[in-house]
């Protein structure tokens, strides 16, 4: 019997990188999940790391340990909001530590472990064009693009594709979080927020056979707000 395939996963304890961690293990993955907090989902194949994602200058030591990598997804994130004239210098410094350089030292660290033929998925945002009140949040999550477009023209002579998953408005506990309370999410045109488990069936596409084709590229999943 073949070994099942080995995706690294941030931010699984909540939101969608736990959609996303289980979706994988329904297809029978392996995950090696790393976040601040435990998930509360018990599952055999999941070995949880404890890691905090805004001191990206940790990671390389809690993933000395981890091995024959088949799939990075980064999926941990935060939002603070605020309009200009009020913007935090410190909130704005957080998530850029979480979405781009805790991006940046996961896949350099990884990167001689994973597979030829594997797969990267950054899981962005459609905010990532701008929205009032939510500009440094926009500019991280715009960066992650450009990060997946360089390591894919590096990366394909391996056949690693690296793409962004950036969905819209999504219901989980960062919608509700307080720290981007002064920017309530905007219903989109199709009447409801984008489901967890839609964007994980995205990510799964991507790490899938059918999805070796596509690298450098920015899927946008936001149930009309783009419109």
């Amino acid at each position: 019997m073949a070994e099942p395939r080995h995706a690294v996963v941030t931010g699984v304890s909540s939101g969608i990188g736990a959609a996303i961690a289980a979706r994988l293990l329904d297809e029978g993955w392996r995950i090696t999940g790393i976040s601040r907090t435990a998930p509360e989902y018990p599952a055999t194949r999941l070995h949880w790391m404890r890691g905090d994602l805004s001191r990206p200058e940790t990671l390389p030591e809690v993933l000395a340990p981890v091995s024959g990598v088949d799939a990075i997804v980064h999926a941990a994130g935060v939002q603070r909001s605020a309009r200009l004239g009020e913007l935090d210098p410190e909130d704005g410094s957080l998530m850029w530590r979480i979405h781009v350089q805790a991006a940046g030292v996961l896949v350099d660290t990884l990167v001689d472990r994973v597979a030829d033929g594997g797969r990267v998925v950054l899981v962005g945002s459609r905010t990532m064009t701008g929205v009032p009140g939510k500009s440094q949040y926009a500019a991280t999550k715009a960066a992650l693009p450009a990060l997946a477009r360089s390591w894919a023209a590096e990366l394909a002579p391996r056949a690693v594709t690296v793409n962004v998953v950036a969905p819209g408005p999504t219901d989980t506990p960062m919608l509700r979080d307080p720290g981007r309370s002064r920017t309530p999410p905007v219903m989109p045109p199709l009447g409801r927020l984008v489901r967890p488990e839609e964007v994980a069936g995205l990510t799964s596409f991507l790490l899938g056979p059918e999805g070796g084709a596509v690298t450098g590229q920015t899927l946008v999943m936001c149930a009309g707000a783009s419109l």
